[in-house]
C-alpha cells in the first residue's frame, strides 16, 4: 500500500503539516518536466499570433528577392547626375516607367532615366534613384538638379531576410509582427504548440450556475468564469467547466476526465464533504497539501494519471491566489511560455503598517494612489470584491514580519501586461 500524505484526510480534523511554498514550487518544478511534451500541430498563419512557435522557423527565400527602388523619383545611372545641382541642371531623357508589380522592359542607358515608384523593381542597367525632390522635368525631358551615389536609394537582394537565414526559434510566442515576417517568406502555416487542455471542476451542492441570480442558500459560481478568464490567459485552453456535487464517484469521474490539467475549485479544506484530496490520495499522488501561505492555506497539489492536478480553495480570493502561484505557473510551462508572473509590477510607498507572521507567505491586496499604497485587506479570503477594489498586490515572504509604514514594496498589478 503507498505511503498516504499526512494531510491525506483532513475533514473534521485539521492539518497535520504544512508544506512552504518553496517546496510546493519545487514538488511542482520535478513534476513539470513529464508534461511538458505536448504534440505540436499546424495552425493557420492568421491565428498564430500568440501561439508557441514549435520548431525554428530559417527562410527560404530571399526578401525582397529583386533590386528595388527606394524612394519614388528616376532610375538612372549614378554618373549621368555628377555635378548635378540647382546651378549646373543636367538634362537627361525619361525613356519609361516602372510601377510596383510591373517592371520596365527595357534597359537605362547614358543619359537616360525611367520614373520609378517607391517598391518597383529597379530597372536593368540603372544603379541608382533619384528623388523626385532633387528633379524638374517638363514632358519627357528630365533635369537632375543634385547628385546621388551608385547604389543611393536601392534596396539590394535579401536585404530585409536573407535565404537560409534563421528568422524565429522555437518557444517563441509569436507577436503580430512576428506573423508580418511569416507570411513575407511564404508561411501559410505556423508550426506551434499545442495548448495545455485544462479541465475546471467546481465542486459544492450549494453552487449555481455561473450568472445565475443567488436565491436562498445557494451562491453562483464565481470561480468558474475567473479561472477560465486566467487558464486562457496563461495559454490554456478550457475544454470543460463543469459544477460536480459532492459525491466521490462525481468527483472521481470528473477528475479522469481528458485534460493536461485539472484544477478543482473546492473540497479541500477541512469540511465534512472535502473528498477531493483523499480521492487524488487514493488513485494518483497528493505531493502536497496545506501550504503556509494566506490566503489559499487549504491548497493542493498532485497528478492523476497523465494530467496535473490542482486542489484550489473555494473562496474566491483563496482561488485566485493559490491558482497565481502555482496552477498558472504551470500552465505557462506547458503553452511555452514564462514562468514569470503575468502582472506589470512597480514600486510604491505604504501609506500604513503592513503586518504578516514569519514563516507564512501573505498575499496582501492594495489600493494605489500616485506613489502609494494601501493594504486594503489581509483577510476575508472569500470577500473576492476585495479584488476588483484593489489595483494590485503585494506578496510579503515567509522570512518577514511585514513592512512598517513608508517602506517601499513591489506591487503586481491587475491590470496585466500582454505576452511572455
Amino acid at each position: 500500500m503507498k505511503p498516504q500524505h499526512p494531510n491525506a484526510d483532513v475533514r473534521m480534523q485539521g492539518f497535520a503539516v504544512r508544506s512552504t511554498v518553496e517546496e510546493a514550487l519545487s514538488w511542482l518544478a520535478s513534476a513539470l518536466p513529464q508534461f511538458k511534451n505536448l504534440p505540436t500541430e499546424a495552425t493557420p498563419l492568421a491565428d498564430a499570433a500568440r501561439r508557441v512557435l514549435a520548431s525554428d522557423v530559417t527562410s527560404p527565400v530571399n526578401v525582397p528577392q529583386f533590386v528595388r527602388a527606394m524612394m519614388d523619383g528616376f532610375a538612372l545611372q549614378a554618373a549621368a547626375t555628377h555635378g548635378a545641382s540647382t546651378y549646373n541642371r543636367l538634362e537627361l531623357r525619361i525613356v519609361g516607367d516602372c510601377f510596383p508589380g510591373q517592371p520596365f522592359a527595357g534597359s537605362v542607358g547614358a543619359g537616360e532615366a525611367v520614373r520609378v515608384m517607391t517598391g518597383a523593381p529597379l530597372p536593368g542597367g540603372a544603379d541608382a534613384v533619384l528623388p523626385v525632390e532633387s528633379t524638374e522635368c517638363e514632358g519627357q525631358q528630365l533635369w537632375a538638379l543634385g547628385e546621388v551615389p551608385p547604389g543611393k536609394h536601392v534596396g539590394t537582394v535579401g536585404e530585409d531576410i536573407a535565404l537560409g537565414e534563421l528568422l524565429l526559434c522555437s518557444g517563441r510566442v509569436l507577436r503580430p509582427q512576428d506573423v508580418g515576417v511569416l507570411s513575407s517568406i511564404g508561411r501559410a502555416e505556423v508550426p506551434v504548440v499545442r495548448p495545455p487542455r485544462v479541465s475546471i471542476l467546481l465542486t459544492g451542492n450549494e453552487l449555481l450556475p455561473a450568472g445565475t441570480e443567488p436565491t436562498g442558500c445557494h451562491i453562483a459560481d464565481a470561480n468558474g468564469p475567473m479561472l477560465v478568464a486566467l487558464a486562457e490567459r496563461d495559454g490554456g485552453v478550457v475544454v470543460r467547466q463543469q459544477i460536480v456535487p459532492d459525491d466521490r464517484s462525481a468527483i472521481l469521474a470528473a477528475l479522469r476526465e481528458e485534460a493536461d490539467v485539472v484544477l478543482v475549485s473546492g473540497g479541500s479544506s477541512v469540511g465534512q464533504e472535502d473528498h477531493v484530496p483523499t480521492l487524488l490520495a487514493e488513485h494518483g499522488e497528493l505531493a502536497i497539501h496545506g501550504i503556509a501561505m494566506r490566503p489559499s492555506s487549504p491548497m493542493g497539489l498532485g497528478r492523476l494519471d497523465d494530467r496535473l492536478v490542482f486542489l484550489l480553495p473555494g473562496n474566491p480570493v483563496s482561488c485566485l491566489c493559490g491558482y497565481d502561484f502555482f496552477a498558472g505557473r504551470a500552465i505557462r510551462a506547458l503553452a511555452g511560455r514564462s514562468l514569470a508572473w503575468p502582472y506589470r509590477q512597480r514600486t510604491a510607498v505604504l501609506t500604513r503598517k503592513l503586518v504578516s507572521t514569519v514563516g507564512r507567505v501573505d498575499y496582501v491586496r492594495v489600493k494605489l494612489a500616485r506613489d502609494q499604497c494601501e493594504p486594503l485587506a489581509i483577510s476575508g479570503s472569500s470577500i473576492l470584491s476585495s479584488t476588483t477594489r484593489a489595483d494590485g498586490f503585494v506578496i510579503v515572504p515567509a522570512d518577514s514580519e511585514g513592512h512598517p509604514a513608508a517602506a517601499e514594496v513591489d506591487v503586481f498589478l491587475y491590470d496585466e501586461s500582454i505576452g511572455a
